[in-house]
C-alpha cells in the first residue's frame, strides 16, 4: 500500500507542479521558445485546453490553468482521506489542497532558487534552462535586491528568500498540524 500512495502522490505532485509552472511561465512572459517552456506547455495542453474554453483568462491570468492546479490539489487530499479513513470531508480536502497548492508554489520556488545557485557555480556562458530560471525568480528577487546590497561580489537575495520561505512554510505548517497525517 506504501508504493501506491508514494506513486498517488508523485503524479499528483507531480501535475501540480507542473500546471504551477505553465502558469508562472506566462506571468513571467518566459521565452516560449525556450525547450522548458516548450515541455511545461506540451504537457500540460491536453488538460488545460479544454477548461480554456470554459474559463476565459481574467488580466492576463490563465484563470483554467489555476483552477485546474487546485483541482487537481483537492483532488490529491481526497484520494489520500479515501484511502487512509474511508471517508471525504470535501470542506477539509478543499482547505487542505488550497495550502497544499501555495506550499507547492514555494516549494518549486525554492527548488529553482536552489538549482540556479547551483547552476552558477557550475555553468559557463548562454544556458536556455538558467535563462528560465532567472526569469521565473526576479520578481521574487529583485525587492530583495533593493533591500539586500551584493556584498563582496556575492548576491545574497537568494539566502534571504531561503528564510521568507521557510517561515511561510512554518506558517501554512501551523495552519494544519498534522500535515502529511492524512
Amino acid at each position: 500500500m506504501e508504493a501506491v500512495v508514494y506513486l498517488l502522490r508523485f503524479f499528483f505532485d507531480a501535475v501540480v507542479t507542473l500546471l504551477i509552472l505553465r502558469v508562472w511561465l506566462q506571468m513571467v512572459q518566459a521565452d516560449f521558445y525556450n525547450p522548458l517552456s516548450q515541455f511545461v506547455v506540451k504537457v500540460t495542453n491536453p488538460l488545460v485546453v479544454p477548461f480554456r474554453r470554459l474559463i476565459p483568462g481574467i488580466g492576463g491570468f490563465d484563470v483554467a490553468t489555476i483552477v485546474v492546479a487546485l483541482f487537481f490539489a483537492i483532488l490529491e487530499w481526497v484520494v489520500f482521506q479515501g484511502l487512509s479513513t474511508g471517508q471525504i470531508d470535501f470542506l477539509f480536502a478543499m482547505y487542505l489542497g488550497t495550502l497544499a497548492l501555495i506550499k507547492q508554489v514555494g516549494f518549486l520556488l525554492f527548488i529553482i532558487m536552489l538549482v540556479m545557485a547551483i547552476m552558477s557555480w557550475v555553468v559557463q556562458g548562454y544556458n536556455p534552462t538558467m535563462v528560465i530560471f532567472q526569469q521565473l525568480t526576479e520578481p521574487f528577487l529583485r525587492p530583495i535586491r533593493r533591500v539586500v546590497p551584493v556584498i563582496g561580489g556575492l548576491d545574497l537575495s537568494i539566502l534571504v528568500a531561503f528564510l521568507a520561505l521557510n517561515v511561510v512554510n512554518i506558517l501554512l505548517t501551523g495552519a494544519v498540524p498534522y500535515w502529511g497525517g492524512v
